[in-house]
């Protein structure tokens, strides 16, 4: 007899209201509660025994509003810079020869190569590589440092119609940034002695 009112007052207990946070409108408890629980409500998702639903957190813990800011200006961004240039190159018809450019930026850059021709009057119009050029290819791959890129263009055969001044272009969502090189064809080795300036490459 005992057992059987203790049963019907858990079965009571369950019926009743508890107040929703932030809501004077009552709601009903979605479970019966055990002797040890009764007459305690559950806000914020508590349970009526005081403890944090699996995966919740106590005390009003909240995420710090300033996670997944950067100190090196990650999230601000950066405009493309040129880390290393193209280098002027001389070599004779047949060779193989490339060029290469490495560049930064946040984000990381988008990296392309230009051939410039200058006209009388200065730059006359940019033809974007490799088009349909056979004998050129371009190759382009991140790194070696985060947020860098780095691109070559390759020339196979050498021909005295690839002579000619080189643009890497980089650019991004904060700017853009440029660099070149010239590329010069002799017909022999001992015209590259004769000719080329300090830091130029065969």
């Amino acid at each position: 007899m005992e057992k059987s009112k203790e049963m019907y007052a858990d079965a009571m207990m369950s019926q009743e209201e508890c107040p929703t946070v932030g809501s004077r409108e009552p709601r009903k408890r979605d479970r019966p509660v055990s002797g040890a629980d009764r007459g305690l409500c559950s806000p914020s998702g508590l349970t009526a025994a005081g403890s944090a639903p699996a995966g919740g957190k106590k005390g009003g813990d909240r995420p710090d509003a300033r996670a997944g800011g950067s100190r090196d200006g990650t999230r601000r961004g950066r405009g493309p810079s040129i880390v290393t240039p193209p280098k002027d190159i001389w070599n004779v018809t047949g060779a193989q020869i490339y060029l290469s450019c490495e560049v930064m930026g946040i984000p990381t850059p988008v990296l392309i190569w230009n051939k410039i021709i200058r006209g009388q009057y200065g730059v006359q119009r940019m033809e974007l590589l490799p088009g349909d050029r056979e004998n050129l290819a371009i190759q382009t791959r991140g790194g070696p440092e985060k947020h860098e890129v780095t691109g070559w263009v390759l020339i196979s055969p050498l021909s005295k119609e690839d002579a000619g001044e080189y643009e890497c272009h980089a650019s991004n969502a904060k700017g853009e940034a440029t660099a070149s090189a010239k590329i010069h064809v002799v017909e022999t080795l001992h015209e590259i002695a004769l000719t080329k300036d300090d830091g130029a490459e065969l």
